[in-house]
């Protein structure tokens, strides 16, 4: 125990499935394209082998999905591969090269300090996906860090992950989950895990910026084609495509931290190493859903000048992009001035994307099916009345649909909040606002609860499965949150507990990254 602590690398490397018994391998159909990339974009690494691996979770759908049998994978075998312990045939594990901006401070070199990417596969409705173990070991851009991952964060991550799906928002998955017989040393010692994390790709702006600050230009190119081909390759044939790839991505942005902020979501630290070229949410570290709505709830323990508080995710968002922009200058135009013009114009061009996007998204939750020119001040306007009545945001989104068919539950809209007469108020003018709606007021609701979510993972909730898991052993609590979370729209019986705030005495205030 104290020698992995440590650090101390005592356990033996991981097995190569092709020295064995190709039948006991679970058939992972690898297809790796950015290992292909010339040497400079990441080092070839392999996981460190651990203790005595064992299984605490598959995601059975998501397996299937990507072409893995989940059975095979849920084998001594696969659960070796999902550990590192064993290397599948057709594997190339490597650890990805970043640099990041972290809370507005450049870091010329990060990269994959603590994962490993074991490959690609072409899932099956033809996406090229990425299989990531997350806390598999030390690489070489681990610095100081023993490339591990605690047991609670690798919960908290594959929870909100998967219920960000559930939720219809762009995000990576969860494939598994494994505990690794060992402990990890953060302010104290800790059951160790590892998660198999699945994305679209791992490319992020920080990507780009470890090119950028080499002054790397054909890496940039190379980069932007790969990206392109990968993700953007209607853009392919386009003589002006990084131009458009510029544009493809802010637009992306804008409308993934709108869907955000529509279910209250906190990323938590949205540094530019975390932001995806993909449009997928990425990193779930100090990240949480508010329960009391509040624009300026920040809950992660280091962001303790609310750089990334609710209501600046959007701001944060278009200055990543603008940094994203600084880093395709020199491939998109002849001259300084030119490129300079070009990426001015996409930036210029995110407010009103997001705005569009928050806007349409509001306008759903509060049962607007066509725009009209008031509603921005319309939902503002309730925003702030959540604000100053101390409402929740989940539960007054999905109150306020139960009251859109039946006025007789403006009771249980008004219990949500301090005082009630702002709300009635409010409530006359969005009745006046949908006498003209020609649908019925159970249309109307039923259109409202497919967009407000009746539970999300809460903070109180995770913190209580992970200290079950982490003092006692019992995954029980997380295997029912991960299954319940993967209806958040449904109200049923046997889910009353997971819809209630924290009391008092539960809530959380600070959320940690983990590493």
């Amino acid at each position: 125990m104290v020698l992995e602590l440590i650090g101390l690398e005592v356990l033996p490397p991981p097995v190569h499935m092709n020295t064995m018994d190709a039948n006991l391998a679970p058939p992972i159909p690898f297809d790796n394209s950015y290992a292909r990339l010339p040497e400079r974009f990441f080092a070839r690494v392999q996981p460190t082998a651990v203790a005595a691996p064992k299984l605490i979770r598959i995601n059975e759908p998501l397996a299937r999905e990507l072409g893995i049998d989940p059975q095979a994978l849920a084998t001594p075998e696969g659960v070796a591969i999902l550990a590192g312990n064993r290397i599948a045939e057709g594997s190339d594990p490597i650890a990805m090269a970043y640099a990041g901006h972290q809370f507005g401070n450049f870091v010329p070199q990060l990269g994959d300090g603590r994962a490993i990417l074991i490959g690609e596969v072409v899932d099956t409705k033809g996406i090229r996906r990425d299989i990531h173990l997350k806390g598999a070991g030390r690489t070489p851009y681990s610095r100081m860090g023993d490339g591990r991952a605690a047991l609670g964060p690798v919960l908290r991550e594959y929870i909100v992950s998967e219920a960000m799906a559930a939720l219809g928002i762009p995000t990576t998955r969860a494939l598994a989950a494994v505990t690794t017989g060992g402990w990890v040393l953060r302010e104290e010692p800790l059951p160790g895990a590892i998660l198999a994390r699945v994305a679209s790709s791992h490319i992020r702006v920080g990507t780009f910026q470890f090119f950028a600050a080499r002054k790397d230009t054909d890496a940039i190119r190379t980069l932007a084609d790969y990206t392109i081909a990968r993700h953007y390759p209607h853009l392919n044939d386009r003589p002006d495509k990084y131009r458009e790839l510029l544009s493809a991505v802010i637009a992306r942005q804008g409308e993934l931290i709108a869907k955000w902020m529509h279910v209250g979501f906190i990323h938590g630290v949205m540094n530019t190493d975390n932001c995806s070229i993909a449009g997928e949410t990425i990193d779930f570290g100090p990240c949480a859903f508010m329960d009391t709505y509040h624009p300026s709830t920040v809950f992660s323990s280091i962001d303790r000048g609310g750089r990334y508080a609710f209501a600046s995710q959007p701001v944060i968002a278009n200055w990543n992009m603008v940094r994203f922009a600084e880093t395709l200058l020199p491939i998109l135009g002849d001259t300084q001035e030119e490129a300079i013009a070009t990426a001015q114009e996409r930036i210029d061009a995110y407010p009103p994307q997001f705005q569009a996007a928050i806007t349409a998204g509001y306008a759903a939750k509060i049962g607007i099916a066509r725009q009209a020119a008031d509603d921005t001040a319309l939902i503002q306007d309730f925003l702030t009345v959540m604000a100053n009545g101390a409402a929740d945001y989940t539960l007054t989104f999905r109150a306020l649909s139960d009251t859109a068919e039946d006025p007789a539950h403006d009771a249980k809209l008004r219990a949500l909040f301090t005082g009630s007469d702002a709300l009635d108020a409010w409530l006359q003018r969005w009745r006046d606002r949908r006498a003209s709606d020609p649908r019925t007021p159970r249309d109307i609701a039923t259109a409202m609860r497919a967009v407000n979510p009746v539970i999300i993972p809460r903070n109180h909730q995770i913190e209580a499965v992970i200290k079950a898991a982490v003092s006692g052993g019992d995954f029980a609590p997380f295997h029912r949150l991960v299954d319940e979370l993967s209806k958040p729209f449904d109200d049923r019986p046997g889910i009353d507990d997971l819809k209630q705030p924290p009391k008092p005495e539960e809530v959380v205030h600070a959320t940690f990254c983990g590493t």
